[in-house]
């Protein structure tokens, strides 16, 4: 159960205080590596960003160190495939820098170490290698997947280090492709309907629920979500996502770029929960969408938190931040009764063994909407920044069929 493994991992913490390190590699393509013979390497390959810019910042390398395991909570993954999402993009041209930098070590506030080389990649599917001596729920060889946090190095690698936190058990009825297209969106979705939209499995029969921008990774999962815990959904995107949207649940599709959108969304019933993938200009109209003075929330995805604390600085940045927060809640709790929020990733792991269920179970399907290989990953980067995605944009670092012509070949010579 997944309370019973956040319990653990409590009672761990709690005992003992833990850093965290992460690094990663991975070859064009890079064969699979037993658990055993990954040992020997010393060095590994990997996607690195230098400095802050376009895809002309990506630099190649197969000469990174090896992550090791530096506390007992760790697990070790080699990565057979990654994904990207639109903060990868944001990433490389330095958003977030200075919070994501913070987060990551407390103590570099004043240092001028920028964090380079930068691994970016949010999503990882692959096997386990190693584990911490305090890693309860894995062991060497599990298939596993993860969101990667942001303040760590990323999977556009061979290897990366997670908390055993951080890390769920893989969906066994799909490929490592398939799974890497989920874990950061799930994790972001999970964050921002459950812990502020107040939403959960046994809550939201019924509840209307509409979801702004819902043809993207984010929108996708969601739409699925909720759909499987009884919800009624509606979605805006372009008229040309309307076949996916409804093909994952939604019951009611909106093409954001008619002119009467607004109008036509102003005639239905109004909603329970709103998930803005959008940001801009939107809350100022769909705010007033929701049922008032019922409990409805609003909660966006696109939040000047980083914007701010890169633009102002941090302490400037957090201060304008929070204020431009409480305002937006007191006018919209005083006006008609509504919660705005705002909605973040969070690493969850329990939460992900949960979507693994719903994976097993056919009520969540992975949208894949590009792949690459490992050796094409600034061009999987062009194709993300041409935006209108349609699901997620998966990179390939092992190549699988290699691994089962290799499996393939043990076999037949123990026999």
């Amino acid at each position: 159960m997944a309370y019973t493994r956040l319990f653990h991992l409590f009672m761990i913490r709690a005992a003992r205080s833990t850093q965290t390190r992460a690094a990663g590699g991975a070859r064009c393509f890079r064969k699979h590596v037993s658990t055993s013979a990954w040992r020997a390497q010393s060095r590994m390959s990997a996607w690195v960003v230098d400095q802050f810019g376009t895809n002309e910042v990506f630099r190649y390398s197969e000469d990174n160190p090896v992550p090791t395991i530096t506390s007992s909570s760790q697990v070790m993954i080699q990565v057979h495939a990654a994904s990207l999402n639109p903060l990868d993009v944001t990433m490389r041209g330095g958003y977030g820098a200075k919070m994501l930098k913070l987060r990551r070590d407390p103590f570099s506030i004043m240092d001028d170490d920028s964090g380079f080389p930068l691994i970016l990649g949010r999503d990882v599917s692959g096997v386990v290698v190693d584990c911490g001596s305090d890693v309860a729920h894995f062991v060497p060889g599990d298939e596993v997947w993860a969101a990667v946090p942001p303040w760590k190095q990323g999977s556009l690698a061979e290897f990366v280090n997670l908390t055993e936190f951080e890390v769920s058990h893989k969906p066994k009825c799909i490929s490592h492709t398939e799974a890497a297209s989920i874990p950061y969106v799930a994790s972001t979705a999970l964050s921002a309907l459950v812990n502020a939209g107040g939403l959960c499995r046994d809550s939201s029969s019924n509840k209307r629920i509409l979801i702004i921008g819902g043809s993207g990774g984010v929108g996708t999962f969601a739409i699925q979500l909720v759909k499987a815990w009884g919800a009624h959904v509606t979605v805006t995107c372009s008229q040309n996502a309307e076949g996916l949207v409804r093909g994952l649940g939604a019951e009611e599709v909106v093409d954001y770029t008619a002119e009467d959108a607004a109008v036509q969304l102003e005639m239905m019933e109004r909603f329970d929960v709103i998930l803005d993938n959008v940001g801009g200009d939107t809350e100022e109209w769909a705010v007033g969408l929701l049922k008032p003075w019922s409990g409805a929330k609003y909660v966006t995805l696109v939040t000047p938190l980083l914007f701010q604390t890169d633009s102002l600085g941090l302490l400037d940045g957090l201060v304008h931040a929070g204020s431009t927060l409480s305002t937006k809640v007191i006018q919209n709790i005083i006006s008609n009764g509504v919660f705005y929020r705002w909605g973040f990733y969070v690493p969850d792991g329990p939460g992900l063994d949960e979507v693994s269920k719903l994976v097993d179970t056919g009520k969540i399907l992975p949208v894949v909407e590009a792949q690459f290989s490992f050796s094409q990953v600034p061009q999987a980067f062009q194709k993300l920044e041409l935006g209108h995605a349609r699901g997620k944009t998966v990179i390939s670092v092992t190549e699988e069929q290699e691994m089962d012509q290799n499996a393939a070949q043990e076999t037949a010579m123990q026999n």
